[in-house]
């Protein structure tokens, strides 16, 4: 048997032994939960108030009580009461937050050796309530999780499943008759919505249309292969609803050329062209606060437009050692997965062939023009939401979602703002921000409750939390996520994570592998 087929079998077995042993790790849902004393930032940018009491009834919020004042003792008086069957959570100093939406989450990967059970961890234990999956192993696969979880089946985050246009498709979709089909089979599946990679425009603008009139949300992620004739501006009028990344943009902003400046010896499937060519893309754009790239901005907000910029996942490519580097590696990454990121011809986004110092001051400067742009796009009142496309480029499920948020700060959002963009934004470009996405009264029991101070550190949001010198001279590690609360499920996320570090540890022990870095 091939040995990655064996350890991927394996890895089949050990999760469906696991669930048995991971039951303590979620509790609920109970008749009523109140969660007494927190700090509240409720996602809509407000500032945070506290101590509140939150009361939840059969998984909706029906109270959230001011009941007191900072540094002042706590009156029993003005707190609600808890019922005999009832559940309650002291979350004194704690804070408590909406629950994050990841708006592009790949559940696992084949090639990555990663199934459900292991990624599901990841992101509950960061705080991840809800994911869209912007296609993957296919709509079956996908609903049928979706399912599971809404049934509290599995330990899981709440999931919308968006199909990769023309997946499952016996033949290719070259008329127009065969894009409305497809797409309406598509919701009949019970897709949420069509993820898109560009296709011919009459192609694009049938499937589209179609899609809307079904009520039915979009993604896209441009590729280079269709963007010379059709990027996100064509996208955004023929009614798609968000992008990925930020392919597509670029182009839109094109005005002395239409198509981007490749080498006259560039090949789409060598990934260090690719990636490399990618990274002088923004350079040749109108520069910002100019007419045209002024005008790309308000047409893409006045159709409220949803940007998922995705900014970590193209972080290697500005500084590839702190990618390989990052610490969670050695306790969470399955061996499988490691290898996937090793440098490679044919694995997607194992680029680097030869990546050197060149490719990483102009990836340098292609942040700071894209950054530029979602950050003046979010000032213009458009909508950004938090997406992470872990499991590519040494980016791990959960952790990759929380460096998302510190590279929105980079780009100059404020901490609430942020906070605003991975829950009630995500919520609203889902069209589900009538259950979540804020903590509301009436909105589901969605929530992340942790120790320390999110708007201060996000650092403390990681499963390794963050470094900290205390009053005695030590050094500590404080924060990561201590419960994460889904539709009324308290799931534990230390042991969560603890869960994960066994999966990996045993995959490791069968193997007797060990991380090393690429070339020794």
């Amino acid at each position: 048997m091939n040995p990655s087929r064996f350890l991927f079998t394996f890895f089949f077995f050990f999760i469906s032994a696991s669930k048995a042993q991971s039951l303590d790790a979620s509790e609920g849902p109970f008749s009523q939960l109140i969660i007494r004393g927190a700090t509240l930032i409720n996602g809509t940018g407000a500032p945070p108030i506290g101590p509140v009491d939150i009361t939840v009834e059969n998984d909706k919020i029906t109270a959230i009580n001011v009941v007191g004042y900072p540094g002042v003792e706590i009156q029993d008086v003005k707190r609600p009461k808890l019922k005999k069957k009832g559940k309650e959570i002291n979350a004194f100093g704690m804070y408590i937050l909406p629950g994050f939406i990841d708006m592009h989450g790949h559940i696992g990967g084949v090639s990555q050796g990663a199934d459900w059970d292991y990624v599901f961890r990841l992101w509950l234990a960061h705080g991840v309530t809800t994911v869209r999956e912007p296609s993957g192993r296919g709509i079956k696969y996908a609903v049928d999780l979706k399912k599971r979880s809404l049934k509290n089946e599995i330990i899981a985050p709440r999931i919308l499943a968006y199909t990769g246009f023309g997946q499952g498709s016996e033949k290719p979709i070259i008329t127009v008759e065969q894009a409305r089909d497809w797409v309406r089979q598509n919701a009949q599946n019970g897709s949420d919505g069509i993820k898109f990679f560009g296709a011919e425009p009459k192609i694009m603008t049938a499937a589209l249309d179609e899609n809307k009139k079904l009520g039915l949300r979009s993604a896209a992620h441009h590729a280079q292969l269709s963007v010379a004739r059709w990027n996100v501006l064509h996208s955004a009028r023929a009614g798609l609803t968000s992008m990925e990344h930020w392919y597509g943009l670029p182009e839109a902003l094109f005005e002395d050329r239409t198509i981007q400046n490749y080498p006259l010896d560039y090949n789409y499937q060598n990934e260090q062209d690719r990636f490399g060519e990618a990274g002088k893309l923004w350079k040749q754009a109108a520069k910002p606060y100019t007419e045209h790239w002024n005008a790309v901005m308000n047409e893409l907000i006045s159709f409220d437009f949803t940007m998922v910029p995705t900014f970590n996942i193209y972080e290697a490519s500005r500084d590839l050692q702190r990618a390989r580097r990052a610490e969670w590696h050695e306790d969470y990454t399955l061996p499988s997965l490691w290898r996937f990121y090793q440098p490679s011809k044919i694995s997607h986004g194992s680029y680097w062939h030869y990546w050197g110092t060149e490719e990483e001051v102009a990836w340098k400067e292609n942040f700071k023009l894209w950054m530029t742009f979602i950050n003046e796009y979010k000032n213009r009142g458009g909508r950004v939401a938090t997406g992470s496309d872990s499991g590519f480029i040494f980016q791990l499920y959960g952790f990759a979602y929380i460096r998302e948020m510190e590279l929105l700060r980079e780009a100059g959002f404020h901490p609430l703002e942020i906070i605003r963009s991975a829950t009630l934004n995500g919520a609203e470009a889902l069209g589900i921000s009538d259950k979540t996405g804020s903590i509301e009264i009436g909105k589901s029991a969605d929530f992340v409750i942790v120790e320390e101070n999110p708007l201060q550190n996000f650092k403390v949001l990681y499963g390794t939390g963050a470094i900290k010198l205390n009053d005695n001279n030590e050094v500590v590690r404080v924060g990561g996520v201590k419960f994460t609360i889904r539709e009324g499920v308290i799931y534990d996320a230390k042991k969560l994570l603890k869960e994960v570090k066994e999966m990996v540890d045993l995959a490791k022990e069968k193997e007797n592998f060990k991380i090393t870095q690429p070339g020794n």
